[in-house]
C-alpha cells in the first residue's frame, strides 16, 4: 500500500498547520481495515504494538546485525516537559504523533523531526499529586483523521491529524475521585477504548467506550464491584458483576474503591473479535483490610475478555486470586499462534508482575503453560488443571513477616515486550528483586494523598536483564544485563533496548544470542519503547528518552534537569544529539537547628508524603527537584509557602495542609536538611549507592 505524503508547514497565527495530500489520503487516515493489515506496512507504525498482535516486531530489514555499525541519529526534537517520557509514538504516513509528560501531542515530520504542530490540553498541576510514578503519558491512537490521547486529569479528546485543534473532549471520570489516564488509547469498530490508573489512592476500575466521531459514552464495563446500596450501575457489566464478581468480595471493600484498574494493557483479536483487558491490584493491597481475607475478589489481578461492540463479558483469567502484594496484570499481551504439543494454539502470553510467564489460550483463557522467569517464592507454580497458583504458607505475611519475590515493583511492568517470528522468542526486561512484608498494624482507614497499602515493605532491588524467553517451551534462551526499558524486534535480526535513567545509551543486541552489537550515549535516560518505520525508503528506529521520577534512580549520575526528547537513528545519520546536562545545585542544608526527635518524625512523614515524587530517603534523579539542593530548604517561610500553602501548584507540587500542619512540615525540612548535609559531607557531586526501593508501583 504506497502512499506518496506532501507536508507544507504554514505560518501565521497559532500552531503550524500541516497540509497533506496523500494520493487522496488526508493527514490520519487510519481505518479498521489499515489496523487490522497493519503487518503489511512496515513503513507505518500504526498502532500502540506496532500491530494489533501487539508483538513490538518491524518487518523492516535495512537495518541488520551488519549495517547496524552505521546507525546514527538521523534528528532530535526536545519537548517542553522535563518529566518523565513513556510514550510510545506512532508514524503514519510520514508523520509521527507521540505524546509526552503532562499530556501533551506533538505531530513531527518523521524524516526530519520538524514540527507540524502541538497540542497542550492544559492539566492543572495539582493533577501530578493523584499520579504513583510521574506524570507520564504512554501513547496516542490515530483514526480517521483523528489522534486521540487520554489526559492525566481523565479527559478522552479527540485531535485533528491535519492541524492539532481540539475537535471534541469528554470528561471519563470524577474530577473528585483520584483516578487518572496514563495509557494509551485503543480504536476499534467506531469507539475509542480506555481505562484509568489510580488503585493505590482508593477508587474502582473500569474501561469505557466512547463514539469515535462524537465523544458519546457507548459502554462501561467495572472491574470491581461497587457500593451495593446503589443497586446496578446501568453498565455491560451489570450483569456478571451480580452472577460471579460481587459474591467473591467481603467486608468493607466499597468505601476502599477496591481497586483493579485497567491502567495499561489493551489488546484486540480482530479474528474472534475478543477485546482483551489487563487489570490492576487491589485498593488497599493488603486482603484483610480490603476484603477481609475472605474470596478471590474478581476481577483483580485479571486479564479480561469483552465484546468490543457491546463491553459484555466473554471469559477472564485471573492471575493472583485475592491478590495481595500489588501485583498488577496490567503489563502488555502478545497475541500469537505458537504450535504446542504438535497443535496450532491461538495464544495470549503475558509477563505480569507476579514473575509468572503465561500462555493463555485466547479463545477461552485457560491456562495452557505459566512458569517463572525470575525467583518466585510467594507460589510454587501454576496449576494448569485449575488454573489457580500454588501459593506458599504465609505468603500472604498473616503469620508474620514474609520474604517476598518479585516484590511490588514487579518482575515486568508496563515496559513494551517483543516477539520475532524468526526467532519465536520473546524479549522483555527481567528483574529480580525482593521485600520483607508485614501486616500494618496501624492501618485504620484509607485517606486520600500518601499512599495506603496496609502493609509494610522492606523493599531490596537486584539485578535487571534483557531476558530472551521461548514461551514454547518455557524456557530461557539468553539473558544480558540491562535496565528496565521497552524493546524492539526487528526483521533484521536485532533486539533494540535503551538504558539509564539520567542519562543513558541506546543498545541494539542480537535477537538470536544477546550479544551486543552497538551502542550509542544518549544525553537523557531511556525507559520508553523504540519503534521502526520507513520514509521515501529509508528505515529509522525512534524512540522517546528521559526518564521519569523513578525513585530506584538515585542519585547515582545525577544532573541539572533536561527537557525529555524524541529521538531518531538511520543509517550513516548526520545529526548530532545534545550535550549531556552539566552538574546539579550543589546541597543546601539550612543552618536552623533540628533535635534528633525532629527528624526522625519528619522521615516518617517524608516516607509517607513525599517519597515516592521525590525519592526514598530523599535521594533522587532530580527530574523532580532534588530536595537536599532545594533553594526552598535553606528558608521557613519559603518551605510553608510550597509544602503547606502550594505555592508551586501549577507544577505540581499541591499544597499538603490537609494532610500536615506546619510543625510536621518542619519536622521534614529538617529530615531533608540532615540528608544535604549528609550529601554536602561526601561531596556534593559524589553520587551514592542507589537508595532502597520506593514502594511505588507503575501506573
Amino acid at each position: 500500500m504506497n502512499r506518496i505524503i506532501r507536508i507544507i508547514i504554514l505560518t501565521g497565527a497559532g500552531a503550524p498547520l500541516l497540509a497533506a495530500t496523500v494520493a487522496g489520503v488526508h493527514p490520519g487516515a487510519v481505518d479498521d481495515a489499515r489496523m487490522i493489515a497493519a503487518a503489511s506496512e512496515p513503513a507505518n507504525w500504526l498502532v500502540n504494538g506496532g500491530t494489533f498482535n501487539g508483538d513490538h516486531y518491524s518487518k523492516l530489514d535495512q537495518i541488520n546485525v551488519n549495517t547496524v555499525k552505521d546507525l546514527k541519529p538521523a534528528w532530535s526534537f526536545d519537548f517542553d516537559t522535563v518529566r518523565g517520557q513513556q510514550s510510545e509514538p506512532l508514524v503514519v504516513d510520514g508523520v509521527m504523533y507521540v505524546s509526552t509528560s503532562w499530556s501533551k501531542v506533538y505531530a513531527l515530520d518523521a524524516a526530519t523531526g520538524r514540527q507540524i504542530w502541538f497540542f497542550d490540553p492544559m492539566v492543572p498541576g495539582d493533577t501530578g499529586v493523584k499520579v504513583c510514578c510521574d506524570t507520564v503519558n504512554r501513547g496516542v491512537a490515530v483514526y480517521k483523521g483523528k489522534v486521540y490521547v487520554g489526559t492525566l486529569d481523565g479527559r478522552l479528546i479527540a485531535i485533528s491529524a491535519r492541524t492539532g485543534t481540539q475537535l471534541w473532549s469528554t470528561r471519563t471520570v470524577d474530577p473528585k475521585s483520584a483516578l487518572t489516564i496514563t495509557g494509551a488509547p485503543r480504536v476499534i469498530h467506531d469507539k475509542v477504548i480506555i481505562g484509568n490508573a489510580g488503585a493505590d489512592f482508593g477508587v474502582r476500575g473500569y474501561v469505557s467506550a466512547y463514539d469515535a466521531a462524537t465523544g458519546k459514552l457507548v459502554w462501561r464495563f467495572y472491574t470491581v464491584p461497587g457500593d451495593p446500596a446503589k443497586g446496578p450501575d446501568h453498565a455491560a457489566s451489570d450483569e456478571i458483576m451480580e452472577k460471579l464478581v460481587r459474591p467473591t468480595w467481603s467486608g468493607d471493600y466499597a468505601k476502599y474503591g477496591g481497586g483493579g484498574t485497567a491502567w495499561h494493557a489493551i489488546s484486540y483479536d480482530p479474528e474472534l473479535n475478543q477485546l482483551y483487558i489487563g487489570t490492576g491490584n487491589g485498593s488497599p493491597w493488603n486482603p484483610k483490610y480490603r476484603t477481609a481475607g475472605k474470596g478471590d475478589n474478581l476481577f483483580l489481578c485479571s486479564v479480561i475478555a469483552l465484546d468490543p461492540d457491546t463491553g459484555k463479558y466473554i471469559w477472564h483469567y485471573q492471575e493472583n486470586p485475592q491478590e495481595a502484594w500489588d501485583y498488577n496484570s496490567s503489563q502488555p499481551m502478545i497475541l500469537g499462534n505458537l504450535t504446542i504439543d504438535g497443535k496450532i494454539r491461538k495464544v495470549l502470553m503475558h509477563a505480569p508482575k507476579n514473575g509468572f510467564f503465561y500462555v493463555l489460550d485466547r479463545t477461552n483463557g485457560k491456562v495452557i503453560s505459566a512458569k517463572p522467569y525470575v525467583p518466585v517464592t510467594w507460589a510454587s507454580g501454576i496449576d494448569t488443571v485449575t488454573g489457580r497458583p500454588i501459593e506458599t504458607p504465609n505468603s500472604r505475611y498473616t503469620d508474620g513477616p514474609f520474604h517476598l519475590r518479585p516484590n511490588s515493583s514487579g518482575a515486568h511492568n508496563w515496559h513494551a515486550m517483543a516477539y520475532s517470528p524468526k526467532t519465536g522468542l520473546v524479549y522483555l526486561n527481567a528483574f529480580e528483586n525482593s521485600a520483607e512484608v508485614r501486616d500494618d498494624p496501624n492501618f485504620k482507614t484509607y485517606t486520600r494523598g500518601p499512599f495506603n497499602t496496609g502493609l509494610l515493605s522492606k523493599l531490596k532491588g537486584g539485578p535487571t536483564h534483557l531476558l530472551a524467553w521461548n514461551p514454547v517451551t518455557q524456557t530461557e534462551a539468553w539473558r544480558v544485563p540491562a535496565d528496565r526499558a521497552g524493546v524492539l524486534a526487528t526483521a533484521g535480526g536485532l533486539v533494540f533496548q535503551g538504558q539509564g535513567a539520567v542519562t543513558g545509551r541506546f543498545t541494539a543486541f542480537r535477537a538470536d544470542n544477546g550479544r551486543e552489537v552497538w551502542n550509542y550515549k544518549m544525553p537523557n535516560g531511556v525507559q520508553a519503547g523504540p519503534i521502526a518505520y520507513s520514509v521515501r525508503g529509508v528505515q529509522y528506529v525512534a524512540i522517546a528518552t528521559g526518564n521519569g521520577a523513578s525513585p530506584a534512580a538515585g542519585d547515582a549520575d545525577e544532573r541539572e534537569r533536561q527537557p525529555g526528547r524524541m529521538v531518531a537513528f538511520r543509517l550513516n545519520g548526520t545529526a548530532k544529539l545534545p550535550a549531556e546536562p552539566g552538574a546539579p545545585p550543589p546541597p543546601n542544608p539550612t543552618a536552623d537547628p533540628f533535635t534528633d526527635k525532629q527528624i526522625a518524625q519528619g522521615g516518617t512523614n517524608y516516607g509517607r508524603y513525599c517519597s515516592r515524587c521525590h525519592g526514598p530517603a530523599a535521594i533522587s534523579s532530580n527530574v523532580i527537584p532534588d530536595l537536599r539542593r532545594s533553594a526552598f530548604l535553606s528558608d521557613r517561610q519559603s518551605w510553608r509557602a510550597v509544602v503547606i500553602d502550594g505555592a508551586l501548584e501549577g507544577n505540581g507540587m499541591v499544597g499538603w495542609k490537609q494532610h500536615l500542619d506546619e510543625a510536621e512540615a518542619e519536622e521534614i525540612r529538617g529530615y531533608v536538611s540532615a540528608q544535604a548535609v549528609a550529601l554536602k559531607k561526601r561531596g556534593s557531586g559524589a553520587a551514592t549507592s542507589r537508595p532502597p526501593e520506593s514502594a511505588s508501583p507503575e501506573q
